[in-house]
Order: C-alpha cells, then sequence, then structure tokens
C-alpha cells in the first residue's frame, strides 16, 4: 500500500480545520441572536458534556490508531488486527450504552439541581439533555472509526467529511430551525440526526479499509487480543483523563455556578479560544500515526525530522494565532458579535485562554514523541502532577473568581509546565533535542508577542466593524510573516542563500 504524502495529509486537514473552526465560530452571534444567550448556555453545556464523555475512552482510540499504523508497518498480522479491532469495538458498544443509560438517568438531577435556568421551561431543557446523552453516546463511538482511519493515514477522506458533518451541525441548523422553530427542542432534535449520520459514514469507512482475511481464518469474540496492549492502552487512558478533566474542569464547575446565560457568554469566549487548539489538531493527527509507522521501520532520523519541523510549523500557524486573538480579544468580539457589553465582559477570558492554550500546543509536543515510543512513564507522572496542583487551583479560581480567575490558573500552569517539565522529559527520553527544539519556536513566539504588545492599541472600539475587521486582518497577515522570518527553518536557508552568494562572488573574483 502506497503510503500517501504527510504534506497533502497536513493540508487537507488544515483547510478542513480552518474551514471548521471559522463557520464554527462565525455562526455563534446568530445562535445567540435567535436562540437567546441560556439556550446557547445549554449548547455550552452539550459541548462540556461531550468532552467529559471522553474519560469513558479508556486510551482505546490512539491505542487503535497507534495498532493500525503498526500493522501498516508490518508489525501486526490481518488476523490479529482485525481480532484486536473486534474487541474493541465491543468495549466500544458496551461503554455507550452504560455511559449513556447513566446520563438519562441523572438527566432530572442535572435539571433541577445543577443547572441554573432562568427562562426556559424545565420539560424542554430535560429534553435537550436526554437528547443530548444519546447523541453524545454516538458522537463518541465513532471514535473508534476515527482511530482506525487516522491509522490508515486516511487524512484527506477525513477532512471533507470532517467538513462536511460540520456544514450539518452549524450553519446548516439554522435552515432546519427556520423551519421549525428556534427552539432548543428542534436544535437538538437536529444534531441527533446529524450524529446519527455522522457514526454512519464513519463506521462504514472503517470497515471497508479493513484489511480482508482467508475463508478459514476465524476472528471470534473474544477480548484477550487487548492484553499485549493494555498497559499502553491504561498509560494513553489516565493521561487523557487527566487532560479531559483539567480541560474541561473548569466548564464543569462553572456550569453549576452562572446562570445558563452567563454560562453562554463564558461557553462563547472558551469556544472562541479552543479554534487556537482546533488549529494544531491536523498536525497531531498527521504525524502520529506516521512516527508510529517510522518507529516500526526503526527510522529514528525521519522521526526526529517531523517532529522538529512540526513543532517549528505548529510555532509560526498555531501560536501566532494564539498570541494575536489574544492581543486583540475585545475588538475581535466587538467586530464579530456588535455587542460591546458581551466584548468587554469576554475579552480577558479570550486572553487568557487563548495564550494558555498557544503554549498548550506546544506542550503536546513530547507526548507525541512519548507516544511513538510506546512508553508514556514521564506523561504519567506530569499529569499526576497536574492533578495534584492544577485541580484544587481550578476549583478554587473558579468559585471564587469566575471564568477570570480560572483562565489565569490555566495560562500560568502552561506556562510552567513548558519551560519546565517539557525540557526534563526531553532530557531523559532525546537528550540532544531540548535546546534544538526551543530554539525552533521561541524566536518566532517572541518576536510575534513584542510585534503585538506594540501595535494592539492600534485598534479601537470607537471605529466601525469593517475598519477593525481590516486592521486585525492586517495585523494577522504581518504577525504570520514577522514568525515565518523568524523560524530557524528560514534564517538556515537565507544564510545558506548568502554564504552560497558570498563564495559565488569570491570565485568570480
Amino acid at each position: 500500500m502506497k503510503t500517501p504524502s504527510l504534506k497533502i495529509n497536513i493540508l487537507s486537514s488544515y483547510i478542513s480545520q480552518v474551514y471548521i473552526i471559522f463557520i464554527s465560530i462565525f455562526i455563534l452571534p446568530f445562535y445567540i441572536k435567535y436562540m437567546g444567550a441560556e439556550a446557547y448556555g445549554l449548547v455550552g453545556f452539550f459541548a462540556m458534556l461531550q468532552g467529559v464523555f471522553a474519560l469513558l475512552d479508556f486510551g482505546l482510540r490512539p491505542t487503535i490508531s497507534r495498532q493500525t499504523a503498526q500493522y501498516n508497518g508490518g508489525s501486526l498480522s490481518k488476523l490479529d488486527f482485525r481480532r484486536l479491532f473486534r474487541a474493541l469495538n465491543i468495549i466500544f458498544i458496551f461503554i455507550a450504552v452504560l455511559g449513556g443509560l447513566i446520563l438519562l438517568i441523572l438527566s432530572k438531577k442535572i435539571v433541577s439541581d445543577w443547572l441554573k435556568i432562568e427562562n426556559l421551561t424545565p420539560s424542554d431543557v430535560l429534553f435537550a439533555v436526554q437528547i443530548m446523552a444519546i447523541s453524545v453516546c454516538l458522537r463518541w463511538m465513532t471514535g473508534l472509526f476515527r482511530g482506525v482511519i487516522s491509522g490508515f493515514e486516511k487524512i484527506v477522506w477525513l477532512s471533507v467529511v470532517n467538513s462536511l458533518i460540520a456544514t450539518l451541525r452549524f450553519p446548516l441548523v439554522l435552515v432546519y430551525m427556520y423551519y421549525f422553530g428556534f427552539t432548543v427542542r428542534s436544535f437538538f432534535v437536529y444534531q441527533l440526526f446529524v450524529a446519527l449520520l455522522e457514526f454512519s459514514l464513519y463506521s462504514l469507512k472503517s470497515y471497508r479499509l479493513l484489511p480482508r482475511l482467508n475463508t478459514n481464518e476465524n476472528i471470534g469474540w473474544s477480548l484477550k487480543p487487548i492484553r499485549p496492549i493494555i498497559g499502553f492502552a491504561l498509560s494513553v487512558a489516565f493521561t487523557s483523563s487527566v487532560w479531559i478533566i483539567i480541560t474541561q474542569l473548569d466548564k464543569f464547575v462553572l456550569s453549576g455556578i452562572l446562570t445558563l446565560s452567563e454560562y453562554g457568554y463564558f461557553s462563547l469566549a472558551v469556544l472562541v479560544s479552543a479554534g487556537v487548539l482546533q488549529i494544531s489538531a491536523p498536525i497531531s493527527g498527521s504525524i502520529m500515526p506516521r512516527m508510529a509507522k517510522l518507529q516500526a521501520e526503526k527510522k529514528f532520523e525521519e522521526i526526529r525530522k517531523i517532529y522538529l519541523n512540526s513543532t517549528q510549523f505548529v510555532s509560526v500557524v498555531v501560536v501566532t494565532a494564539g498570541i494575536v486573538l489574544a492581543g486583540v480579544a475585545e475588538p475581535f468580539l466587538f467586530a464579530w458579535t456588535n455587542d460591546i457589553d458581551l466584548a468587554k465582559n469576554a475579552a480577558p477570558i479570550l486572553t487568557l485562554y487563548a495564550l494558555g492554550n498557544a503554549l498548550l500546543a506546544l506542550s503536546a509536543f513530547p507526548y507525541y514523541l512519548q507516544y511513538t515510543k510506546g512508553n508514556l512513564k514521564y506523561h504519567l507522572i506530569g499529569n499526576i502532577i497536574l492533578v495534584l496542583t492544577l485541580i484544587p487551583m481550578i476549583i478554587w479560581a473558579a468559585i471564587n473568581y469566575g471564568g477570570v480567575g480560572a483562565g489565569w490558573v490555566w495560562l500560568i500552569t502552561q506556562a510552567i509546565y513548558l519551560v519546565f517539565w517539557v525540557s526534563y522529559v526531553h532530557i531523559k527520553i532525546e537528550p540532544r533535542i531540548n535546546i534544538e527544539w526551543f530554539k525552533s519556536f521561541l524566536p518566532s513566539l517572541i518576536s510575534v508577542y513584542i510585534f503585538i504588545a506594540l501595535f494592539s492599541s492600534w485598534l479601537t472600539l470607537e471605529e466601525s466593524r469593517l475598519i477593525i475587521i481590516l486592521k486585525i486582518s492586517i495585523l494577522s497577515l504581518l504577525s504570520i510573516v514577522i514568525s515565518i522570518f523568524s523560524s530557524r527553518n528560514v534564517f538556515r536557508g537565507v544564510r545558506k542563500k548568502l554564504i552560497y552568494k558570498k563564495d559565488l562572488l569570491s570565485k568570480l573574483k
């Protein structure tokens, strides 16, 4: 089987991801306008539930992705791979049904004792929460199929289908509600239909990719194929669980403290900042199966090259986006929503989460390296430290200072983790890579930060929204140019050309 081009995979993922981020963010003001802030609070609660439900993954989705890549690299037979897939499928179905039932049983308690309802009727909110339970289970089940598809490096297909599903979920839901009413009931019924379609597409594609067996080969219904990978899966499960707790805990706590209207505005700011992390998703989705395949083929120098180049690419694209978004948070929100009160209240939260997410995109790289090597020891230790320190801090800050307090904890923690723990992990698993890794992104990060700090005051709320958008676009473009020319690869390229021209001139003389 021909190995897909890594550049094409990354490019297609980025086109898809940018499109999804754009339409998901662009459509939010329309949700609030036509449904109301309180109803949008339920949409934010739905997004949080999906994140929390991922706790039940137990590391199985990234495990099947890695094992699929290993199968492609020749480390796993067809029969063993099919047996593993079936065993994981059984587990996924069991957990989905169990998790869905638990959510349905708790739905009345959630409505009566947790959510702070103001104007919506309890019956409508209960109906919405019950539909959420089913939709969340279906969307979670697609994780297994996504893992198989990404393991086979069918990234272009994933990008196209992801874009299609996002188009259905975000802008086209407004068309549906135009005919059936802008209510929470119609919104969540529509989301259920989309979840069913998404499940069908991913499951059909993954089964088509599975290797065909001879008629005399029996897959069976045993869970034994999981035993050899249980250690790796549990390591991923723990780190994934910690990740989910860390990223969703503030949202969970605040959903029980704020009114649904206030929570809607908080969710809007956090969702916009999450766009920074979403931009980095195509990188991890493309390089992790490729690096795992190269590990199976023992091509270690190629792994190192992909690792450093990908870090620099994330710095130029993702970190730059986070810094720019943080610097222009208030005028951006005003130009986007035309609501000056929302802009002033949500901007501090957006600034802190955007910067924190930019640093997090870099901090994730040592995990990719450990994932490739199949040993998550240091990632486990780092996440235990996060559990013991970050969780109580987030709870305290969220309860006492709301979204801004949680945002400060998030930013400070990510900065400390990046500087100290990432260095420690590199020294332990790749001693010669740490300094080179930091050099790959620090020049770009510092240059863009200084530029935005100096010129963000160029934007004012007194200007028209069109002028603000134009100025933000100019600042963004200039920031990317500065980041590119500050990057190590570009610097090396320019230096080589200058040396070449110098040598050429000396020869001509």
